[in-house]
């Protein structure tokens, strides 16, 4: 019974391992994502700022009708 249970354990802590490889590879994903789209807003940031402002916004009054 012993020799069970630690067989047991063993199979456990295999598949811990294996999921907490899996939750690691995604929190590196994340991470990369993270850096990714950091970096866009500060270039989308710089271009606002070169441009000498923020670009006039568009309502829907703006554009006329499809039937027009």
């Amino acid at each position: 019974m012993n020799e069970e249970r630690i067989i047991n354990l063993e199979i456990r802590f295999a598949h811990q391992d294996e999921f907490l490889n899996q939750l690691n590879q995604i929190v590196v994903e994340q991470q990369k994502t993270i850096e990714r789209l950091q970096k866009d807003i500060l270039d989308l940031k710089r271009n606002v700022n070169s441009e000498g402002g923020v670009a006039p916004t568009r309502t829907l009054a703006d554009d006329k009708p499809p039937h027009y």
